[in-house]
């Protein structure tokens, strides 16, 4: 009789660690099957090719733009050429494969007398200063063309220059926005001629040529 009692109390021990175990698995399982596939890391390439100019370039512009967009700018091999010709309102300004880290530009068509006119004064040695001056007397003296007015700039730039071709993303570039206003004025716009807070448009060289509208979105994460 005693053993017969053993017998059905190491039967029951041994179902019930089957029991448990077999639970532990069904919930691992379901676990396993409910979690999300991990998204496979992406693999940054270096921007060493005059398409990946192209295509870092183009993430400048509105996204709705970039299809017709022109692009200008240094190509690996060192000449300022156009490196894609473009049938909209944009011109995307690539990254100088020559300078560290990355930044590019997009802007309204009409703004490219007054970017080309600072591009000429720059190949001729002149700082940033001496071009300011220049680009200033010519503007009031209406020799110099500035844009229709709000026209903007879109710079896309960051500390890293290499890229993931399959969507043209730059590694840890961000956004920043410029909407020109010629001659303006804190007191012609309402805005502060400093940030005052995170993320706030603000106006810079107020009363200027130059006067613009700075807008810089917070960084992915902040």
């Amino acid at each position: 009789m005693k053993n017969l009692l053993h017998l059905l109390l190491l039967s029951s021990v041994l179902f019930a660690c089957e029991a448990t175990e077999n639970n532990a698995a069904d919930t691992t399982a379901s676990n396993e099957e409910s979690q999300p596939a991990a998204e496979a890391a992406v693999e940054y390439q270096p921007i060493d090719t005059d398409e990946a100019l192209v295509a870092t370039a183009l993430m400048a512009a509105p996204k709705a733009s970039r299809e017709g967009a022109t692009v200008i700018g240094y190509n690996t091999a060192g000449e300022f050429v156009t490196l894609r010709e473009g049938n909209n309102e944009f011109i995307c300004l690539a990254d100088n494969p020559q300078q560290d880290g990355f930044n590019a530009a997009c802007y309204h068509r009409s703004l490219e007398p007054f970017m080309s006119r600072g591009r000429a004064l720059k190949a001729q040695g002149k700082n940033a200063m001496e071009i300011f001056d220049i680009r200033e007397e010519e503007a009031k003296a209406g020799t110099l063309q500035m844009g229709d007015p709000g026209a903007t700039l879109h710079i896309y730039y960051g500390p890293e220059s290499a890229y993931d071709p399959a969507t043209g993303e730059v590694q840890k570039a961000q956004y920043r926005y410029v909407v020109y206003m010629p001659f303006a004025t804190a007191e012609s716009t309402g805005l502060p001629e400093r940030p005052v807070a995170p993320n706030h448009p603000w106006i810079m060289d107020p009363g200027t040529h130059r006067a613009h509208i700075m807008i810089t979105p917070l960084a992915e994460g902040e």
